[in-house]
């Protein structure tokens, strides 16, 4: 560091330390008396584990009378009453940098294969503003994604915020890793929330691969970890994702999944008293998401195009993180149960799905052409019952002939291997070929 920078630096230190002292811990809350803090700030506690001094971090997230309450990032063993509270007058933050790219990280920004971060990273707070709306330049340009039935049906553009929505074991992780392998994106940063502790390699090596990793920054929080770490782990990635986006990048940002970061949230706010209110989530729950999803976008430097999963109880789409997830983004993309057992992926449902922007990213025969295959995959769906008992004589109806005829066609196009790599353009102009085909 320079002396100059280091001359800046000298008013910002404290010239004191404020300290409390544990009173009790309850579940999931520490409460102290003291150190004099406000809520997002970090605390540090101080602890004796075997025989060797140990800090936990933990951060303030309210208050009960005249004590503080905390909770730790980490469990909270060996945490006794007495135990010395230290508060260090600032938030999260961690160090970012173009050295970060292909590693795996933790909530907290630490390499999880226990090297050491390297030199020249930035400190960046994870807890941020979303962009002034008028600061937001307008969505014109499509980002190309990799995915036929997402590039060619679902055109999705830069700053885009997408939701995948679907019931677990259909497919999500598998398509979020061919998205990060076939964008045009110039950095991935993947936030893995909520997984199971296994999964986070498999995704890695089977879903990512080596190819992915080499563009890509990985942050992962698994399900055994404190709450206040999964939600960290989201607004770390939204973080990192920022930083490049200043860079004047454009950022494709995957987080899996936004409801294991409803769920932790609602973890800290029914520990803190805050009453239950939609199938159990508190309020807090449906405040924070706003927050975190509108960080994402485009700013006059760049921008982050963010797709989000989203897992629906019993493939109920109409639950209440779903719906609130749904009305916050600009399209989401459905996965049907019926479709993966069929043997079709990616298991997109076409029909249920949209994205709120293509009418303003499309040519108008890539627009045409996209309303003419939805028709006829729309007619066949409606009469597929009636197709498949053999109640439908052929000659009855010219629409349902024509469906009948185009639907396999119509398949194939959606279908694709998942180490299939094919481009935007290839993806239109197979979708209009088959539009403006004539009898099949």
């Amino acid at each position: 560091m320079k002396a100059k920078d280091l001359i800046t630096r000298i008013p910002k230190v404290p010239t004191f330390k404020k300290y409390g002292k544990v009173k009790r811990a309850v579940g999931l809350m520490i409460e102290s008396q003291g150190p004099a803090s406000s809520v997002g700030e970090v605390c540090h506690i101080h602890i004796q584990s075997r025989g060797h001094l140990k800090t936990i971090p933990a951060e303030v997230v309210g208050f009960n009378g005249e004590l503080v309450l905390l909770m730790p990032y980490s469990n909270m063993q060996d945490i006794s009453p007495g135990s010395l509270v230290e508060a260090t007058s600032k938030p999260l933050e961690v160090k970012i940098g173009p050295s970060l790219i292909g590693k795996v990280v933790d909530s907290l920004g630490n390499p999880l294969d226990g090297s050491i971060l390297p030199n020249g990273l930035a400190s960046v707070y994870t807890d941020q503003e979303p962009p002034n709306p008028l600061s937001r330049p307008p969505i014109d340009e499509p980002m190309e994604v990799g995915v036929k039935a997402i590039d060619g049906m679902l055109t999705v553009g830069k700053g885009q915020r997408v939701g995948i929505f679907a019931g677990s074991g259909v497919g999500k992780s598998t398509l979020l890793g061919m998205i990060a392998r076939n964008t045009k994106a110039d950095l991935n940063v993947i936030a893995l929330i909520g997984e199971r502790g296994r999964e986070v390699r498999e995704f890695i090596e089977r879903d990512l691969g080596e190819e992915g990793l080499k563009k890509t920054i990985v942050v992962a929080a698994t399900s055994d970890q404190p709450a206040l770490m999964r939600i960290k782990g989201a607004f770390t990635a939204t973080a990192i994702a920022e930083y490049f986006r200043d860079k004047g990048m454009d950022v494709m940002l995957m987080m899996d999944s936004a409801t294991r970061v409803a769920m932790a949230q609602r973890e800290i706010g029914l520990a803190i008293g805050e009453p239950p209110t939609t199938k159990g989530y508190t309020p807090s729950v449906f405040a924070i998401l706003p927050k975190l999803l509108e960080r994402t976008g485009t700013n006059v430097k760049g921008s982050i195009t963010a797709f989000y999963t989203v897992l629906v109880d019993g493939d109920d789409l109409n639950e209440p993180i779903s719906d609130t997830v749904r009305g916050i983004l600009d399209g989401h993309i459905v996965l049907d149960r019926d479709i993966a057992n069929r043997g079709q992926y990616p298991a997109i449902n076409i029909l249920k799905s949209v994205s709120r922007l293509m009418n303003h990213l499309a040519s108008q025969r890539h627009l045409e052409a996209a309303v003419r295959i939805r028709e006829l995959l729309s007619t066949y769906i409606n009469s597929e019952d009636l197709i498949q008992i053999g109640a439908y004589k052929k000659g009855s109806s010219k629409d349902i002939d024509e469906a009948i005829a185009y639907y396999p066609l119509i398949i194939s196009l959606l279908k694709q291997g998942v180490y299939e790599q094919i481009t935007q353009d290839d993806s239109i102009l197979q979708l209009i070929q088959l539009a403006e085909k004539g009898d099949v």
